[in-house]
């Protein structure tokens, strides 16, 4: 049996060392979900939150910034290994929350995941600088000497979230990879209950020496008057209750000081069943499956759990026999250290109590018990025994059935535990009516395989949604699930559910940065972008006729390590004759009649005569930039944003200039990816096509120097 002195109190990771408060200071005692003993103690009294504010903006700012976007990205591929390697240690912290196995796949190791989905996005998709160029340029004077564009950089506070309970690790990280990546240091206030798992994530993380001073913060404990201090400068991300966010939303800093403040917050997720969807078919199994899924993983503790299911009013009393043959077959209920259990406890008592409150408030408004029990269940202990323990947050699933699908109580009080409510709708139209009454939900499932189905049901409650998930047969076995966001899609909802955006992919980074216009010369907004813009200088080799300067050498000879944005080549004209239009018609097989045939061409609005295929512009300007000897340019690996803007016709000549636009650098290879602005005119400097070739060249001009001998 522990003991009071057995019992840690849970440290907080603060200015970059581990705090405890005085012996004998304000505590508060979290017990294990399923045995009721002592795990942990939560107390934060003597914490000096305004220190801890700003060493965030002081020196997590700094020693971030000394880091670019990618090589923030790699860092959290690094984490991300380190916490793959010791998982173990925290599944077994995690059990103690209730948790199971499944449980830990979405919590523990789905939070890893985000880091290396965030890592691999953030090196594939950003620049390898601390400024982001959003969109294109505006003209802002005739000449092209005044110029316009956006930009992104960091925001220069910290950005503090604060968690439910239902996710310790998951929780924290799914909003820690995008503020790392962006550069903005992040204070974690986990949930009491299972703030401890939290802490042994951090422990981990900070162990591993990979992340910068200043870069994570953990208050374990109370944090009330963090927002207090905090400003314009700082984003707040909170996860939990609408009650609580509300309060939060309301105050000063937030309303009238500029605090950057989203929520995420509880929803009457729903989970709509087509009118196809009969019993015996496909979709009716996956329906089922999902519903008991949701019921069941965390033991329902999820705020995407489906808590309205909403069938064709036929088919109510068919799906309540499947959901409760499912639950009888594949759920059992116990201690998530013992063989076979497949839903754990709650989170504590007090939570178990909530939904027990939740659900007779339920019942008293004309729910029905289609399935389970408000007393203590029979469970399995971590002996492997079945008994009734009155000392664990171990509570049965409940399905509960209304006749009357519009009672007000079905469609504002959530319960959040292992509950879900069934519904019946009369027709596609009341189904989307009913699914829109939850007033903002995170998530909703649509199960059909009618096209037409799906499309009604999707357009009518996705204003209402903030992520829509489609389930038929095609998607049973692959789908990650209604219940499991992914770091890729925007995890958020509209109303109820908050109103806020998580993930996203790189949406989430720039939720941590400033969108700022831009406006200057060419010259200036390419020094702040570091992107190259039309009009800005550049060093010109190729042909003297069109701007070369004497000694300037070919873009390709140049590795990455001699290579600067504005490097450009100037081609010399080619002249296309009819001969190589039909040769190059007759080898594609590309024989449209612009090509071929003169008066059909001339009929056309757009063409003079027979005109030369894009493709095989395209390909002489490749002939009229390349330099053949092998490095540093690797390979070509693609075409971008290709525009035909004016035709060449038989007489007509050409000639390409190619400006390198954008270098990235790759952080863990010996080459990197270069960007060229290509610009195709004919004779009379008209323009013919625009286009970005995509390169591959080496840092270092090693390839050639090997080929050399």
């Amino acid at each position: 049996m522990t003991t009071q002195a057995d019992v840690r109190t849970v440290p907080s990771y603060v200015r970059d060392q581990w705090w405890t408060p005085d012996e004998g200071s304000r505590a508060a005692e979290v017990l294990d979900a399923s045995t009721g003993e002592a795990v942990a103690r939560f107390g934060a009294d003597g914490l000096d939150l305004g220190e801890v504010l700003a060493h965030a903006r002081t020196v997590g700012q700094r020693e971030l910034g000394t880091l670019t976007l990618h090589e923030r990205a790699l860092k959290l591929k690094e984490l991300a290994q380190v916490l793959n390697g010791r998982r173990d240690e925290l599944y077994a912290l995690s059990n103690r929350t209730g948790a199971t196995k499944a449980d830990n796949l979405f919590d523990i190791d789905g939070g890893i995941g985000v880091l290396f989905t965030y890592s691999s996005k953030g090196r594939r998709e950003l620049p390898h600088s601390n400024v982001i160029q959003d969109g294109g340029v505006e003209p802002l004077s005739k000449d092209g000497s005044f110029i316009g564009t956006h930009i992104y950089t960091r925001l220069p506070g910290a950005a503090v979230q604060v968690n439910a309970f239902n996710f310790p690790v998951w929780g924290m990280l799914e909003k820690f990879a995008p503020a790392f990546i962006a550069g903005v240091p992040t204070i974690v206030k986990p949930a009491t209950p299972t703030g401890y798992v939290t802490e042994a994530a951090v422990r981990i993380m900070v162990e591993s020496g990979i992340l910068p001073a200043g870069s994570l913060q953990l208050v374990s404990g109370s944090a009330r008057g963090l927002l207090d201090v905090m400003d314009y400068r700082d984003l707040l991300a909170f996860t939990g209750s609408a009650s609580t966010a509300q309060s939060l939303k309301s105050h000063p800093n937030v309303v009238t000081g500029g605090v950057r403040f989203t929520a995420e917050t509880d929803s009457l997720n729903a989970a709509i069943l087509g009118p196809d969807a009969i019993e015996g078919t496909p979709e009716f199994d996956a329906f089922v499956k999902a519903v008991v899924t949701e019921m069941t993983v965390k033991a329902g503790q999820k705020c995407t759990a489906i808590r309205r299911t909403i069938v064709p009013e036929a088919q109510r009393e068919a799906v309540a026999r499947a959901i409760s043959a499912r639950l009888d077959s594949r759920v059992v209920v116990g201690d998530p250290r013992a063989e076979g259990v497949t839903m754990g406890a709650l989170a504590s008592v007090d939570q178990l109590q909530g939904v027990r409150d939740a659900v007779k408030d339920l019942l008293a408004a004309g729910g029905e018990l289609a399935y389970g029990t408000l007393d203590a269940p029979t469970v399995r202990t971590a002996s492997g025994e079945e008994a009734v323990v009155e000392h664990g947050a171990f509570m049965s699933p409940v399905l509960l059935s209304w006749a009357d699908g519009d009672a007000e109580l079905l469609h504002s009080r959530e319960a959040f535990g292992p509950v879900t409510s069934l519904l019946g709708y009369a027709d596609v139209d009341d189904a989307v009516r009913l699914a829109a009454r939850g007033s903002g939900s995170l998530v909703a499932t649509v199960c059909t395989n009618d096209p037409e189905v799906a499309r009604e049901l999707t357009t009518g409650i996705a204003g209402h949604h903030g992520r829509v998930h489609l389930l038929n047969r095609e998607t049973a076995r692959s789908s990650t699930g209604h219940g499991a966001p992914v770091p890729h899609l925007v995890h958020g909802g509209p109303g109820r559910a908050g109103g806020g955006e998580e993930l996203g992919g790189v949406r989430a980074v720039k939720h941590h940065m400033q969108r700022t216009a831009l406006q200057g010369s060419p010259n200036l907004v390419t020094a702040v972008t570091g992107v190259w813009q039309t009009g800005a200088d550049r060093r010109i080799a190729g042909s003297p006729a069109f701007g070369a300067e004497e000694g300037a050498v070919h873009p390709f000879r140049k590795s990455l390590a001699d290579l600067r944005i504005g490097d450009a080549l100037a081609s010399d004209l080619r002249q296309v004759t009819q001969e190589d239009i039909t040769a190059f018609a007759d080898t594609t097989g590309d024989t449209f009649y612009a090509h071929t045939d003169p008066r059909a061409a001339e009929a056309n609005p757009f063409f003079p005569s027979t005109v030369a295929h894009g493709y095989l512009l395209v390909s002489w300007a490749a002939g009229l930039f390349v330099e053949p000897a092998p490095g540093p340019v690797l390979a070509n690996y693609g075409l971008e944003n290709l525009r035909f803007l004016t035709p060449v016709a038989a007489g007509d000549s050409i000639r390409i200039t190619l400006t390198a636009q954008r270098i990235t650098p790759r952080v863990t290879d010996d080459y990197g990816e270069v960007t060229w602005d290509a610009v195709i005119q004919n004779q009379d400097g008209e323009i013919v096509a625009t286009y970005d070739v995509l390169t591959l060249v080496e840092k270092e001009d090693t390839l050639y120097r090997d080929w050399q001998g």
